[in-house]
């Protein structure tokens, strides 16, 4: 006889996805904290800084938000020296948006800020063991995140605005 418990059953596919999706939101807002940027205006400077140059258009849609609302994150974004806009030569009526040297070292330091709450909480939370386990379990969550890329329909214009709880 033996004083191994028997061994619990995996959960359901769905409450798996729920407490993934729950404790990755909550990741994510506890680390933003750290930020000196607001979410909108940091969510652009990422975009722009992982797809480089867009119009205001392309970045509503990456965003999933209006154009009209974009546009004021573009200004307020520009007026604040971290976006230049230059006239597409391809179309003389679109402004074509990169990063300024500013912006990227704005959005850097949010990065690098996420990334030290992140690594203080492993070092005071984890032993060694349990980093290799998490190591693991995140190249798991790549394989999954690579599967919803590939089954994901393309973010269009049509699909509006995001709204709800995710």
């Amino acid at each position: 006889m033996t004083d191994t418990p028997p061994a619990r059953p995996a959960p359901s596919v769905e409450d798996l996805a729920a407490r993934l999706r729950s404790a990755v939101a909550a990741l994510v807002r506890g680390t933003r904290a750290a930020d000196r940027l607001a979410p909108v205006p940091a969510a652009v400077l990422d975009l722009l800084d992982l797809r480089g140059p867009m119009t205001t258009a392309e970045l509503a849609t990456g965003r999933q938000v209006r154009h009209q609302t974009m546009a004021a994150t573009v200004k307020e974004l520009t007026e604040a020296g971290f976006l230049t806009a230059q006239t597409d030569p391809a179309d003389a009526r679109k402004k074509v948006l990169t990063l300024t040297a500013s912006g990227k070292a704005a959005i850097d330091t949010d990065r690098r800020h996420r990334v030290a709450v992140l690594a203080e909480a492993l070092g005071e939370t984890l032993d060694e063991a349990e980093r290799g386990d998490l190591a693991h379990a995140l190249d798991l969550i790549d394989r999954v995140t690579r599967n919803v890329d590939r089954n994901s329909p393309p973010v269009t214009a049509a699909a509006g605005p995001i709204t709800g709880p995710w």
